[in-house]
């Protein structure tokens, strides 16, 4: 079968398209066709060597497809289910196997490229908005690069959750896009100051969260932008990764809570990723959460994706596919 593999970290120029022999599932696993996987800016850390792996493995964290083979023990999914899955490495591939218990179900509503294209940063925008900062009717949020993939998601689960949202982004075209989201206000930081921007739309009170999946570019002005014992939620790096920080500055800024959370523990049991997922389905079923997709390469030409993605030139999802 065909998989893109990183034998070395560096460029989009190291993904190499090659032939892997088809993987055989143990106990516990399942072997999927896969139909569609997404492209992630965890992805290009992984590549870059900024998060570490071993050499040479697979990339891909999400993906979507029947399932084609199971191993002994498995008993919640047979040949032909449709499934989809994030956080286990190995997506960029014709088939993967993946342990039974971060399979979701996907429901006849949705096909492979919709569930490939929401698992992951669908699952991250619903813990974000529900869990991590559980938002409600009364807070104001700050939400960073809000037309990108976890962004636009973000934006409409805030709103579904009651919240006033204010958005940055780069350029008119995406501003209007996030407008059309549900955002109340968008500030194009290319064009304004966003803490100055913020700070005038709250009449100087601040708000309650910031969404920061920027990081370096975004991190120290983000905190200005909190109000007394608001949160910072840094959930990415797509800037850099933000210096160290020394917690006084947390007390200085208004006694302010700072953290780092990632997905693996918003879905730690099946029970908690199941239900994540069935409420993006339904909600996408409903025609009440938007998933774009902004382009879908062929897996041979996913160099080209991560230059993309990278370049902050997406609308929306980047898709593979075999």
């Amino acid at each position: 079968m065909k998989a893109v593999r990183v034998h070395e970290f560096g460029g989009p120029e190291v993904l190499r398209y090659e032939n892997v022999p088809v993987p055989e599932p143990g106990p516990g696993e399942v072997r999927i066709r896969i139909e569609a996987s997404g492209v992630n800016f965890v992805d290009t850390y992984q590549r870059t060597g900024a998060y570490k792996g071993e050499l040479p493995f697979t990339l891909g964290m999400e993906g979507a497809g029947a399932v084609d083979a199971v191993g002994e023990g498995v008993t919640s999914v047979q040949p032909g289910d449709l499934v989809a899955y994030a956080m286990t490495r190995g997506s960029y591939a014709e088939y993967a196997v993946v342990p039974e218990h971060v399979l979701a179900r996907v429901p006849a509503t949705s096909n492979a490229r919709q569930a490939a294209a929401v698992i992951l940063q669908g699952m991250t925008a619903h813990f974000l908005a529900t869990s991590t900062f559980p938002l409600r009717e009364g807070h104001v949020a700050l939400i960073h690069a809000a037309a990108g993939g976890v962004g636009g998601l973000l934006v409409q689960i805030a709103k579904r959750c009651g919240a006033t949202v204010l958005a940055t982004c780069s350029t008119e075209e995406k501003a209007a896009r996030v407008r059309r989201l549900g955002a109340d206000a968008v500030i194009r930081y290319t064009e304004v100051d966003f803490e100055a921007e913020v700070k005038r739309l709250t009449e100087g009170a601040g708000v309650h969260v910031v969404y920061d999946g920027v990081g370096q570019a975004t991190f120290m002005k983000g905190l200005n932008c909190l109000r007394r014992r608001g949160m910072m939620v840094l959930f990415g790096a797509a800037s850099g990764a933000v210096a160290p920080l020394d917690p006084q500055v947390l007390n200085a800024k208004g006694s302010l809570f700072l953290t780092r959370p990632t997905l693996g523990d918003y879905v730690a049991t099946r029970e908690e990723l199941q239900q994540r997922a069935t409420d993006l389905f339904r909600w996408m079923a409903a025609g009440e959460l938007d998933v774009p997709v902004d382009r879908a390469f062929p897996l041979s030409e996913v160099a080209e994706a991560h230059r993309t993605i990278e370049g902050r030139k997406t609308q929306g999802k980047l898709l593979l596919v075999p």
